[in-house]
């Protein structure tokens, strides 16, 4: 079986997307993992072009505009979030393993542009582990956290629309399933 190179990876906020996401770049640091640009403001110890791009919303505008932006969407009704193009394209065309770690509104733009692409959907191990995750990593106020639990919710309804499913309970049997799905091991 050909295994697609380029492997969209969605979930509910919390779910510990960015967790794996660094642990699987620790085993497979060949992989290509693509960094989203985006209009909010950094968290504590984030650093731009590293782990987002920061940009304003006029410069995100012009993103959009010139056909630079492989997806993007409006996240939690707040801020946008977006793929930028070019860096994604040069990475495939060299043969690189490119992962893009994305909301479902991005992951269902990705199904237009790149049916060739696998879709991988993280999912907790219940929704009260997601409701647990979510409060106890503290970085959101009351208000956020809901907002952010009402997205979840209508995020896990979409799971069936992806290719393959992956729990998060165990991270190290989570990094390795993820990696197995992508061929990287």
């Amino acid at each position: 079986m050909d295994i697609p190179r380029l492997t969209v990876l969605a979930g509910p906020t919390a779910v510990g997307k960015g967790t794996v996401v660094a642990l699987l770049r620790q085993r497979h640091p060949e992989l290509v993992v693509s960094i989203s640009a985006t209009t909010r403001s950094p968290r504590p110890g984030e650093i731009d072009g590293v782990h987002y791009y920061f940009v304003s919303d006029s410069q995100f505008d012009d993103l959009i505009s010139s056909g630079n932006m492989l997806e993007w969407a409006t996240v939690h009704g707040r801020h946008r979030y977006g793929t930028p193009r070019p860096p994604v394209d040069e990475a495939l065309d060299a043969g690189k393993s490119v992962l893009l770690e994305i909301d479902l509104s991005g992951a269902r733009q990705v199904r237009q542009s790149r049916p060739d692409a696998r879709f991988v959907f993280l999912a907790p191990p219940s929704w009260d582990c997601l409701v647990d995750r979510l409060v106890s990593r503290g970085t959101e106020d009351e208000a956020e956290r809901s907002r952010r639990l009402e997205t979840a919710r209508i995020e896990m309804q979409a799971e069936s629309e992806f290719d393959t499913t992956v729990i998060n309970d165990d991270l190290k049997t989570t990094v390795s399933e993820l990696a197995r799905v992508m061929g990287l091991e």
